[in-house]
């Protein structure tokens, strides 16, 4: 029965019970912090950006954040809060002093939401303002005022202080990576050359901000030094790596805009045009972006984002004067690319040669490119080896931050994963026995290749990561040495030709259980040998103990809950001195006696398998 639509069926809410029903609308997803744009993530960031807000404006050179277990604490040493608005600035919406641009121009939080959500969503938050020799304070939990400190006198410089703990009611059994927060730290000093920020006592600085942060993500010398250029509100920097497919880094008012937006592209059509007027040839776009790898960072007046986490810039205007982004990108690369083209020749001559050889690479390519093309229709994609979700049904784009697809093998496997999943969000691929070992091999293989090819249209990110269909890759697979072998060969497959899948932090590994322990009251479900042990001794005398040694042993029952809200995800990260050649050739090339020595010494008995004691990524941890 449908119920009735009155005016009883209208509800108001508060600003903070709004927040934590409506997280999604704040944060984004909520997540457990396996995954790089989870909701703690956000909170942390909508803190910070204010304090480097504070540095944009010309006040404190430096911020000191602390993470223990769960509690964070930022604190910046700016101008403070002005003390008789703390209180409403941490828990009354749209209250800010960025409503003004003449005290906060070109920042990053401008719709006085920020501090809000991250108040609402902690079971924690303490507010510290120090200002001209006087402290306020006021503690919060879950969005309400608990205890409000009057103003007392205070020898701490001036700055605000906030201190916060994620709620796990909405949460859960959440967790920081240390390697999401020191990207999210070394983007800001990156973008902010002369701030210095000190994360757990780590001193964080760049003197040559985004040339640093292309040199600190390059797996692999450039073709030539970077270029890097400024002006006013604009700074880029870029070069051409040994890489397929280009790679960027984008930028507003400091904020990591991982999903682009106009300034972006602006940018890779200013790349295009100026490198065809330089040369007075002209070149096809595939030709001249291929292999590129760049960074663009702009400052703008009340910049508009697509959504409250500010991953996508909306801004067609730099100013309500009507400058144009487009226009202003263009012509700074016009003028600045241009004049360093001529004022170096050897880097002309190697930029010209790469876009010669790319020509020639995909006039080659073209004819195997049509018949894979061709041979992808053949199979029927979508029937044969893929199972979509409902999202790219209905086009819905502001829900793809949620799917995922996972990649797996073997009938019984993806049988249980399909049956299992959520339609709407949840895609599955399937798999026909291990894949090719593509180390040493060149793109050819991805189109010659009948699986490589089908996954990498399953993807669309045959020509960039702009249109990845799916924002979580997955890998699942059995947890048995074939299963372990599978993963590294996907693994060295997106390393080897789509590495920005990995960079931009798409790939994970699927963690499943590996023992079941039950009675007659309680079940368990075990990811290692440790919480079976526990759940032996819980169970008591004589439990059923079933070893899961593949997916397809799972019931689709079961799986539901392993793929569902408490699903475990492990991500796969490059650590900050991974390069991709090196650690390709050692792990997936010629069988040296330093890499027989080198799994000898971490091989790991655990009753009847030899398996990892982890299967975090980087590689070795999966060997």
């Amino acid at each position: 029965m449908v119920e009735q639509y009155t005016e009883d069926s209208i509800i108001t809410l508060d600003w903070r019970e709004h927040i934590r029903r409506r997280p999604g609308m704040y944060i984004g997803k909520l997540g457990d912090g396996n995954s790089h744009d989870d909701g703690i993530y956000v909170l942390i960031k909508e803190v910070i950006d204010n304090a480097v807000d504070e540095y944009m404006m010309g006040f404190g050179k430096k911020i000191d954040i602390n993470i223990s277990d769960q509690k964070v604490r930022v604190r910046d040493y700016g101008r403070g809060i002005p003390l008789g608005k703390v209180v409403e600035v941490a828990s009354k919406m749209n209250t800010g002093a960025k409503y003004d641009s003449k005290v906060f121009k070109k920042c990053v939080g401008l719709n006085g939401v920020g501090i809000k959500a991250v108040n609402a969503l902690s079971i924690d938050f303490v507010v510290r303002s120090h200002r001209e020799g006087n402290v306020k304070a006021a503690d919060f939990s879950r969005g309400l005022l608990a205890k409000e400190y009057p103003i007392h006198k205070s020898d701490e410089p001036s700055g605000t202080e906030i201190i916060f703990e994620p709620d796990p009611e909405m949460f859960g059994k959440f967790h920081f990576l240390a390697e999401y927060i020191e990207a999210q730290v070394q983007n800001y000093v990156y973008l902010n050359s002369g701030l210095v920020i000190n994360l757990n006592n780590t001193r964080y600085f760049s003197k040559n901000g985004l040339m640093d942060l292309l040199e600190a993500n390059m797996s692999s010398p450039g073709m030539y030094p970077i270029i890097s250029l400024k002006g006013e509100d604009i700074e880029i920097a870029m070069t051409h790596g040994t890489q397929y497919g280009e790679e960027y880094y984008s930028f507003v008012n400091g904020q990591y805009t991982t999903q682009g937006g106009t300034h972006l592209q602006a940018f890779r059509e200013g790349i295009v045009k100026t490198i065809r007027e330089f040369y007075k040839k002209d070149f096809d776009i595939a030709d001249i972006r291929t292999s590129i790898i760049g960074a663009i960072s702009i400052k703008v007046e009340e910049p508009v984002f697509e959504s409250q986490t500010k991953t996508k810039l909306g801004s067609k205007d730099m100013t309500p004067n009507g400058l144009s982004i487009r226009n202003f990108v263009g012509d700074f690369l016009k003028k600045e690319l241009d004049n360093f083209l001529h004022r170096n020749p050897d880097t002309a001559e190697i930029l010209l040669k790469k876009i010669q050889d790319s020509e020639r690479e995909r006039k080659n390519m073209a004819g195997i490119q049509k018949l894979a093309r061709e041979r992808a229709k053949q199979v029927s994609l979508h029937n044969r080896k893929l199972r979509d979700c409902k999202i790219h049904f209905n086009s819905n784009h502001e829900r793809r931050i949620e799917s995922t697809l996972f990649i797996t093998e073997g009938d019984s496997a993806s049988g249980s994963i399909t049956t299992a999943r959520d339609v709407n969000t949840q895609a599955v691929f399937s798999l026909k026995g291990k894949p090719l070992n593509t180390y040493g091999l060149d793109r050819k293989i991805v189109y010659q290749n009948e699986e490589f090819n089908l996954l990498q249209a399953a993807l669309n990110i045959e020509e960039s990561l702009d249109d990845l269909r799916y924002n979580n890759v997955v890998i699942a697979t059995d947890a048995d040495v074939d299963g372990m072998h599978i993963r590294l060969l996907l693994i060295t497959f997106f390393l080897n030709f789509f590495p920005e899948l990995v960079k931009k932090r798409h790939l994970h590994i699927l963690q499943t259980p590996l023992f079941r322990v039950r009675d007659k009251k309680n079940t368990f479900y075990c990811y290692t040998d440790e919480e079976k042990r526990n759940a032996i001794v819980a169970c008591g005398k004589n439990p059923e103990i079933t070893r899961f040694k593949g997916l397809g042993e799972i019931s689709p029952g079961e799986f539901k809950r392993f793929i569902g809200n408490d699903m475990r995800l492990e991500p796969v990260v490059l650590r900050k001195d991974d390069t991709i050649p090196d650690m390709l050739e050692f792990y997936m090339g010629k069988n040296t006696p330093t890499r027989q020595d080198f799994i000898i010494d971490n091989l790991r008995v655990e009753e009847d398998n030899i398996k990892p004691e982890s299967q975090e990524i980087p590689l070795e941890e999966a060997s």
